[in-house]
């Protein structure tokens, strides 16, 4: 049995979604740029699609979703442009994110700070998450964006973001979030969050790789940060990749709709926390960040005495995939930023193993799992010199 519990890296393209794109590779393949027959005549499905994005996020008609490369381009897009329209070209040289960003918001953050930005990186509290009063504290006169996740993708927890998206709109700053962990797992929407941009990737929610999207709010700002073509009303030259666009929409339909929602708060919670409850029966082992306030797919758990590139080695021997982080850093052997950014000791910072699930699961594989995972920590605990067991309680130290 092969069992994919690493949806959080990436996850596999829905069926109809991959039907509904297989068109448009041969038969529908003109450039929609192009005023004969073989290309307007791919313009009515494409309009279906970007319907379907603001249908999911609850966009109005007036805002713009521009199709990117992915959430990468898009947060960097966010990043950079605001830096060039407020701070290049303005008085304002001031921005907030978090410690636990994914490393497309914090390392463009870093390159930000060498061109003379100033940038604050919040803590997470013990729960994992931030506190929206520390980002109302940490505005100041030149603060010219915020930019917090929607939810971790390494823990799973979800931030307060109506909370913090209400606090920008009174200082006036603009509000950006990456939703790539959210989408498809909660209810994403932009207008009772006062939201100015959410980035997003299709190949998190069902939907193809290669294929992203930005949200601009209406009325917002945002220097291009690809120039050349007027495709994208302007904002984004390139010849769309008319199949990816399709499949995203589609993608996007499917995971967002109120059944689909409430079958991640039903089936994928519950064999998540199937999951969770039989390694948690194993000594010394914790959820990092707790159990609460956080997607129903997501766990990043603790056992003591287990590396995490051990466990995963062992679990891929049993055909499981599974993950110690994000999947941008997974060649990257330093102890997980997320693990540090709690303040855990050297030891626990490189014991975090994800697990992530999807709606394709089922009861019969998180069973297959649960055995491998308990022989595999059995077997590692065994060899491991530097284990012996102390039951204490960890909590305090994440």
């Amino acid at each position: 049995m092969e069992v994919y519990l690493d949806n959080n890296a990436t996850t596999m393209v829905d069926p109809k979604v991959y039907e509904a794109m297989k068109p448009f590779f041969c038969d529908m393949y003109g450039n929609p740029n192009s005023l004969h027959k073989f290309g307007a005549g791919t313009h009515p499905k494409m309009v279906e699609a970007l319907n379907y994005l603001y249908e999911g996020i609850n966009a109005a008609d007036e805002d713009d979703i521009i199709i990117t490369a992915n959430a990468t381009e898009s947060n960097n897009w966010v990043l950079k442009g605001v830096w060039i329209d407020l701070i290049l070209n303005g008085n304002k040289n001031h921005i907030i994110t978090t410690e636990v960003e994914h490393p497309t918001i914090t390392a463009t953050c870093k390159f930000l700070e060498e061109q003379g930005v100033s940038v604050t990186y919040l803590g997470v509290n013990d729960e994992g998450t931030i506190d929206a009063a520390s980002v109302r504290d940490a505005i100041r006169e030149d603060t010219a964006l915020v930019s917090v996740m929607w939810a971790n993708n390494e823990t799973g927890k979800l931030f307060p973001i109506k909370e913090i998206g209400q606090i920008c709109k009174e200082n006036n700053v603009l509000f950006h979030s990456d939703a790539t962990q959210a989408i498809g797992k909660v209810v994403v929407d932009v207008q009772d969050t006062n939201m100015d941009f959410i980035s997003f990737s299709a190949h998190k929610f069902h939907g193809p790789k290669g294929v992203g999207g930005l949200f601009i709010k209406a009325g917002v700002e945002l220097t291009r940060l690809l120039h050349g073509g007027e495709q994208m009303g302007g904002r984004r030259a390139g010849t769309v990749d008319v199949a990816s666009m399709i499949g995203m929409g589609l993608a996007m339909k499917l995971a967002t709709t109120p059944d689909a929602i409430a079958y991640e708060n039903d089936h994928v919670k519950r064999l998540r926390d199937k999951l969770e409850a039989a390694v948690l029966e194993l000594p010394e082992t914790i959820v990092i960040g707790g159990k609460d306030n956080r997607t129903p797919n997501t766990t990043l758990i603790s056992i003591r005495g287990v590396e995490g590139e051990s466990m995963l080695w062992d679990l891929n021997q049993q055909a499981i995939g599974a993950s110690t982080g994000s999947a941008c850093a997974s060649e990257d052997l330093e102890a997980n930023p997320v693990m540090n950014a709690f303040g855990s000791d050297s030891e626990l910072a490189h014991t975090g193993v994800r697990f992530s699930l999807s709606r394709f699961n089922t009861d019969e594989e998180i069973d297959f799992a649960i055995e491998t995972i308990v022989n595999a920590v059995n077997r590692l605990r065994t060899i491991s010199s530097s284990y012996a067991y102390t039951p204490k309680n960890h909590a305090s130290e994440l």
